[in-house]
């Protein structure tokens, strides 16, 4: 039985080709906002990081209404560490419409997310974006995208896909282009015709799986998920099973049940087979769990999300200036906030370590972590995390293996010996090479995940910010051996205080200072980098002696370099093993792990002998 009133359809494509753009003018154009609202730029884009990074972290769902039919639209990440948001949101859905930028083309999350598709049988549209950006090639990006859905072995239905050429910002779609370009009109009816309706039947048992978790102060966990049988009414006792916990069976009861429109959700007591819907009232869901009758306790299959790749200790920050700045400071804060986000995050790990004061977080990359620490210190939590590792694991012959990683780069020419010097000494092989547009070189690079670490601000100085690097996971591999990462030293505060233009004047002499003067410092304290290998201890809280020849205005001459002021992820990439990176709501400090100089060189002698 088919339900022709539904459409479910996800928009995926590789970060920043134009999807939550496109889902804006959907909106828009079906007539979701009042003509005199004011609407926000990319307004699924609710949370301040992904307004700020122009990224989409976390998977939205929003439904539209065109002639007689119910679109439900989920909008779905495209950067690889948050892989493990599409792979779910898919069984949600009966189609995908796969964005390309008119100029870049496919790109390596492209890729992923389309084999994703395939393999779960979806109807594909292609949907060719910003065909009027200058230096846009269409057709080109076509027979690329063709060339890509036979090299991801698509099957004669899926090779027969419709291509739609549309420009999400200027608010058309095409199905040619010669096309007059007038509305958005062409993509919904591509929709209604390829995207196949919901099949299900009614007078079943209802189950529905899972596959997204809200969470809300109010009501606690909401699970979303598309109804698969049956009808689900509210006050409706089933059960909860799920396809990889076989032990696990238990009696619910339907709290609430809510049902999209445009970005809001509504209450309805019932919900009917292919609709997308959110459930309140269960407080242990999780991701991948099958609500279901008693009569068909059948759980649906659902498949493993991606493990982590990376970990980060979080741990109660000790330093002399701890709990000055922070709102939740104690271990028993730290703790509650990150096992909270297991709620909505299933790529996240956490771990209690040996101590109390400290736990290991795992994810599925550099900027997964980043986000996490970034909403953690906004929120007013104050604490310190470890370098970044990356999860090995040990195979039958008790060998070590190393997550590995594909990284296609774009870069002006001039730079490309450079950046393949770069990825050399840190384990990386190049597998391929060749010209892309503009000017550019297209690089790809085989590498340890742990060989990007700390890279990312080296390729930006390398490229003079012109370089594009994407990386996707690639399976586990033999460990590769050390590599050296930081070449220079830290310069290290000798004594608590502030900062004054006199010590920072004699300190800048010995490399590149993070601080500006006026700073509150303390011993231990890494506050600049050296040219040289070795850490130096500076003392950049001294002042000038006066004496009956020099007066204090002499400081006036001094001319102090500005400062490098890092970011969260610079911060990330730049601490060594033996150091720890504080963050407050108001300050990031690199700082050593040992404050004490004389117990550090103790411990480096026992190290070196």
């Amino acid at each position: 039985m088919k339900r022709e009133d539904i459409r479910n359809v996800a928009i995926i494509a590789h970060v920043d080709h134009g999807k939550t753009t496109l889902v804006d003018e959907l909106l828009k154009q079906s007539g979701v906002f009042r003509e005199n609202q004011e609407v926000a730029e990319r307004v699924m884009d609710s949370n301040d990081i992904e307004r700020e990074r122009g990224i989409t972290i976390l998977s939205k769902n929003t439904a539209v209404y065109y002639k007689n039919y119910k679109i439900n639209i989920v909008d779905t990440p495209g950067h690889a560490d948050f892989g493990g948001e599409v792979e779910r949101v898919l069984k949600m859905v009966d189609g995908v419409i796969l964005v390309v930028d008119a100029f870049e083309g496919p790109m390596p999350q492209t890729k992923f997310v389309l084999r994703k598709a395939l393999e779960l049988n979806l109807s594909v549209i292609v949907c060719i974006n910003k065909i009027d950006r200058p230096g846009a090639r269409p057709d080109e990006v076509q027979d690329e995208v063709l060339e890509l859905l036979m090299d991801l072995d698509a099957n004669d239905e899926q090779l027969d896909c419709p291509f739609v050429f549309a420009s999400a910002k200027a608010g058309f779609a095409v199905m040619d282009l010669d096309d007059e370009r007038k509305d958005m009109m062409p993509l919904f009816d591509t929709i209604i015709d390829h995207i196949p309706a919901p099949e299900g039947d009614e007078s079943a048992p209802a189950r529905m799986l899972i596959s997204t978790i809200d969470y809300n102060e109010y009501v606690g966990r909401i699970g979303v998920g598309k109804v698969e049988d049956g009808v689900i009414r509210t006050n409706q006792e089933l059960f909860v099973v799920n396809a990889h916990d076989l032990d696990k069976k238990y009696k619910v009861k339907i709290g609430k049940l809510y049902e999209y429109n445009g970005l809001a959700k509504y209450e309805v007591n019932e919900a009917k087979f292919g609709s997308i819907v959110a459930i309140s009232g269960i407080a242990e869901l999780h991701i991948g769990d099958t609500i279901c009758d008693p009569e068909n306790t059948e759980p649906i299959p659902f498949q493993k999300i991606s493990e982590p790749t990376i970990a980060m200790h979080f741990m109660v920050n000790d330093s002399p200036l701890a709990g000055k700045e922070g709102k939740f400071v104690t271990s028993r804060h730290i703790r509650e906030r990150l096992f909270r986000e297991l709620n909505t995050d299933v790529s996240l790990r956490v771990e209690e370590t040996d101590s109390t004061d400290s736990f290991k977080v795992s994810g599925r990359g550099e900027l997964h972590l980043s986000v996490l620490i970034e909403n953690m210190r906004r929120e007013g939590y104050e604490f310190a995390v470890s370098r970044p590792e990356v999860l090995t694991k040990i195979n039958e012959r008790n060998q070590v293996l190393e997550p590995m990683e594909l990284v296609y780069i774009d870069v002006p020419d001039e730079f490309s010996g450079n950046v393949i010097q770069k990825l050399s000494t840190r384990k990386g092989e190049l597998q391929g090479m060749g010209s892309a547009n503009g000017g550019y070189t297209r690089l790809e690079f085989r590498i340890p995940s742990r060989g990007l670490i700390g890279y990312r601000g080296d390729f930006m100085t390398d490229t003079k910010g012109n370089g594009i690097m994407n990386t996707v996971f690639d399976g586990y591999e033999l460990y590769k051996g050390p590599i050296q990462f930081r070449k220079q030293g830290s310069l290290i505060v000798y004594e608590s205080g502030t900062t004054l233009t006199y010590g920072l004047f004699n300190a800048q002499e010995r490399g590149s200072l993070f601080i500006g003067a006026g700073e509150e410092v303390y011993a231990g304290m890494v506050i600049g980098q050296t040219g040289k290998s070795e850490d130096v201890e500076v003392n950049v809280c001294k002042a000038k002696h006066l004496s009956n020849t020099r007066s204090s205005s002499a400081d006036e001459a001094l001319r102090l370099v500005p400062p490098i002021v890092m970011s969260l992820e610079q911060c990330m990439d730049f601490i060594d093993d033996d150091e720890l990176l504080e963050i407050t709501p108001t300050h990031l400090r690199i700082r050593k792990k040992i404050l004490d100089p004389v117990m550090r060189k103790r411990v480096n002698i026992r190290k070196n002998q």
